[in-house]
């Protein structure tokens, strides 16, 4: 077997190997025959919000099973198949083959990739919230900026994006903005990006052309469904109604219809600005559970906590990420030290290199 072709499959097997590591297929395998025996109970269904999370981690189960056991198949098939191509000196099998072993790879190491998401809620949708910080209208720009690299990385991973909420800065960019991004493990992705994003650029919004630093925080937290039971006290919150601020249209300005809730013991506050009250109402109570859960979870995990505390202010001291565009170019991760040139790439979305960094410094420290 040629050397290239070996070097391709023991690449193949690796990213196998790491994956059924991480995922720790044969416990898996175990822990979906106990739960075949609960959802099989006639009585599964009675409590219905806990039925839904057992089935929801069956078929997370299921899904991990079948990825390794489907990539395990493929790649001996086709190991043995291109064995017998050299024995018959047959050379189209042998490319057809090492064009399959290519693309087998490729899907080993997405495979590979998806692995570091260990957590309960991973797989979950997620909210992301963007906030300009120290800087003015530098920093409404660079929020701005920030939002568009996270939009173009969820539209290369095939997520949904919905927009919540948009405050526009006074001059230009963005004060502040919330998504709501839709797609497996869409929270996994991206749980490792909050922080403080600190940008160093020659400003075009100075006329001498000097450099100037700006600051922008980004939030992260879970999209949680019924299987969570997340109670609010109704005499907790605080509900205010706004007008709508944006690019023009007729209902703006006219109507009452953005929405505020505040969580008077927590200081949480969220907001939705549709076009209808109801619907910004069911958008702010959504937030607002994700945001106590995610409240919740921090306390429970102490890693994750320790990463939200040193977020601090979206100022000096604070950043876990710096864009330097001039006089040099460069992005670099603070906290794993994953650095690139290519600042326009990673402006444009290519962002997965530091995320699976981070992500597999958070398990290896775990």
């Amino acid at each position: 077997m040629r050397s290239e072709i070996q070097e391709l499959i023991d690449l193949i097997e690796k990213s196998l190997n790491l994956f059924s590591e991480r995922k720790n297929i044969e416990e898996l395998k175990n822990k979906l025959e106990e739960l075949e025996i609960i959802s099989g109970n006639t009585d599964f269904w009675k409590n219905s919000n806990k039925a839904k999370s057992i089935m929801k981690e069956k078929q997370t189960i299921e899904r991990n099973i079948l990825t390794y056991q489907n990539l395990k198949q493929k790649l001996n098939d086709n190991i043995e198949l291109y064995k017998l191509a050299i024995d018959e000196n047959d050379f189209d099998i042998q490319s057809e083959i090492e064009n399959d072993l290519f693309k087998l790879k490729s899907i080993a190491l997405n495979a590979e990739q998806e692995a570091l998401m260990d957590g309960e809620i991973d797989g979950n949708d997620t909210f992301l919230e963007i906030n300009a910080g120290a800087g003015g209208t530098e920093s409404c720009d660079w929020a701005l900026m920030i939002s568009r690299m996270y939009l173009r990385w969820s539209e290369r991973k095939g997520f949904k994006i919905e927009l919540v909420s948009q405050n526009y800065g006074d001059e230009a960019g963005i004060k502040s903005v919330a998504y709501k991004i839709m797609g497996l493990n869409a929270y996994g992705w991206l749980k490792v990006e909050s922080g403080v994003h600190r940008l160093v650029r020659i400003s075009p919004f100075d006329s001498s052309a000097r450099r100037h630093t700006s600051f922008c925080s980004v939030w992260v937290y879970p999209v949680i469904d019924e299987s969570f039971q997340i109670e609010i006290n109704p005499s907790d919150i605080r509900v205010d109604t706004y007008r709508s601020s944006g690019a023009g249209g007729q209902h703006v300005n006219t109507t009452d219809s953005a929405v505020r809730i505040t969580h008077v013991p927590t200081g949480i506050v969220v907001t939705s600005s549709e076009k209808s009250q109801h619907q910004n109402r069911s958008n702010c109570m959504m937030a607002l559970k994700s945001r106590l859960y995610d409240l919740e979870l921090k306390k429970m995990n102490k890693d994750i906590q320790e990463a939200h505390n040193s977020k601090g202010d979206a100022g000096w001291g604070n950043q876990i990420r710096s864009y330097i565009l001039q006089p040099y170019q460069m992005v670099k991760d603070l906290r794993t030290n994953y650095e690139t040139s290519d600042t326009q790439g990673v402006l444009d979305g290519k962002i997965d290199e530091f995320i699976l960094s981070a992500l597999a410094k958070r398990i290896n420290s775990k």
